[in-house]
């Protein structure tokens, strides 16, 4: 049964990095928890997935690619509720820009998931540590995708 939590959380992330939209929204219950306040974003709220992925859609096209990197995925069970805890790497690239190509977000995840006929994310709090590389390279991306 945690190997199908895993895989799922695994989907999740590369659905993301690959800009399927469908399939990470597949994954994701609704309404969906997200918390990315300690990294700036407004408090966590529990949100509509497509909202939260038009937000995501509105800038990570504008990387040339990006790359989520879990571990060690510490899960813990209980029935058909569980909850992952992740380092997590964020990496972002855009190839010849001016000032470095990458950055890089570096800080932990606690997913929630459901399992109703199939795992599904329920929430994501991030919480950051640190940075490094480019700094403008969100805003670049974020023209770039617009």
């Amino acid at each position: 049964m945690t190997q199908d939590i895993t895989n799922t959380v695994q989907k999740f992330f590369a659905a993301i990095d690959k800009r399927d939209w469908d399939g990470a929204e597949s994954l994701m219950t609704n309404p969906f928890h997200l918390d990315y306040s300690s990294f700036g974003a407004p408090e966590g709220a529990d949100l509509v997935p497509i909202d939260i992925l038009t937000g995501w859609k509105a800038m990570l096209p504008g990387f040339d690619q990006t790359h989520h990197q879990l571990g060690p995925l510490d899960i813990t069970q209980d029935g058909s509720s569980a909850t992952v805890q992740a380092y997590v790497t964020a990496t972002h690239q855009i190839t010849e820009a001016e000032g470095g190509e990458l950055w890089t977000v570096y800080g932990s995840y606690v997913l929630t998931l459901v399992n109703d006929g199939g795992w599904k994310l329920s929430g994501n709090t991030f919480t950051f540590k640190f940075l490094q590389g480019n700094a403008n390279l969100p805003a670049m991306a974020q023209e770039r995708a617009a």
